[in-house]
Order: structure tokens, then C-alpha cells, then sequence
């Protein structure tokens, strides 16, 4: 199973040379990662598993589910991109069983 690396760096828009920096690895080793051609060390994971928000499982395609980090750490925007990402996973029923769910959320907040 091949990992997610390629795919979340393009969703958080990021280049290569950008997450090499972040992750204090050249460029070329990012490319080897999502290339398959070489396996990130632990800190890389870790620090990986920070800058998207997800687990260091789900990064290397070894579990179908994004499972995140406490959303309490995280900032407005980036809780509003996880949000979004998971939603446009569902499918179309399911988005709107959310949908309705957010708005009795929201109703319920008035009383």
C-alpha cells in the first residue's frame, strides 16, 4: 500500500523543497518518500503527523482512516480544512445527514 505523503503535502499546498525545511531533509529525500523508495525516520513521522494533522499510520497507507490530533490544538483554519477533507469523503447521503446535524446543532444553541 503506498503512502500518503505526495497527496497530503499537495492538499496542505506545500512543495517538496518546502516540508524538506520543515523536516530538516533535502528535497530529494522527500521525493524518495513518496516514491516509496525510502521509509521516513520516526522524527519524520512524528513531525509529518504535525503538519497534517493526521496520524503517522494513515500517512504511510497503513490505516484507511484519517484519525487527527486533539482538534482542541488546533488553529481555526486548520480545523476548518480537517472538516472539509472529511467531508468531502462522504458520500452524498451522508453529507446530508451532517448537514441536517450541524443545523440541529445550530438551533439547539438558541434555547
Amino acid at each position: 500500500m503506498p503512502n500518503r505523503i505526495r497527496e497530503l503535502r499537495k492538499e496542505k499546498r506545500i512543495t517538496q523543497l518546502q516540508l524538506s525545511i520543515e523536516l530538516g531533509v533535502t528535497q530529494e529525500t522527500i521525493s524518495a518518500y513518496e516514491h516509496g523508495k525510502h521509509l521516513p525516520s520516526l522524527a519524520a513521522l512524528i513531525k509529518m503527523s504535525e503538519i497534517f494533522h493526521t496520524s503517522m499510520d494513515y500517512i504511510m497507507g497503513l490505516s484507511p482512516t484519517e484519525q487527527s490530533h486533539n482538534s482542541e490544538y488546533y488553529a481555526n483554519d486548520e480545523q476548518r480544512d480537517y472538516l472539509m477533507r472529511c467531508y468531502r469523503r462522504l458520500g452524498t447521503k451522508n453529507k446530508a445527514r451532517l448537514v441536517s446535524y450541524a443545523e440541529g446543532l445550530l438551533d439547539s444553541q438558541k434555547d
